[in-house]
């Protein structure tokens, strides 16, 4: 049987010192937002709209590149992504998933309609207590260490 893949964009959300995570409603796991990227659509702006229809949090996504050169009418550079996973959903499926980080200047949720409201903000210890898939792990850490706010 042929493997169908989708692209998706997830991002790692930091506000202070902790990270957003929610508790997919299917698998259970703790994951940071994310979905697919509709037909068209940028990355970066897929990262951006998932997390406000999951959370209601207006996010910065964190570049972590230098801009080489101001925006034309040739070309602009993208947000480049902190990672590309290809992620396997079952035996048939995967994800190509552009991976983000992001700040939030609130931890106000607020979810859309038919969203989980199993959100939750992880400081450091936290996430190391709590069982989630060794990437989510990584990458939160990662997050927390380049955006959190410093002790």
């Amino acid at each position: 049987m042929e493997i169908t893949r989708h692209f998706t964009a997830t991002t790692f959300v930091v506000h202070q010192d902790k990270v957003l995570l929610h508790q997919h409603k299917r698998c259970g796991a703790w994951l940071p937002a994310g979905g697919h990227i509709e037909r068209d659509e940028l990355p970066e702006t897929a990262a951006v709209r998932e997390v406000k229809e999951e959370t209601g949090l207006d996010v910065t996504l964190y570049n972590p590149d230098t801009p080489l050169f101001p925006a034309d009418a040739e070309s602009c550079q993208l947000h480049r992504p902190m990672y590309l996973l290809l992620e396997n959903i079952n035996p048939y499926h995967q994800h190509i998933d552009f991976i983000y980080y992001a700040t939030a200047v609130t931890h106000q949720l607020n979810p859309a309609h038919g969203e989980t409201d199993r959100l939750r903000w992880f400081n450091k210890t936290e996430l190391a207590a709590t069982q989630m898939p060794t990437n989510v792990q990584v990458c939160a850490q990662e997050a927390l260490t380049l955006l959190g706010q410093k002790d």
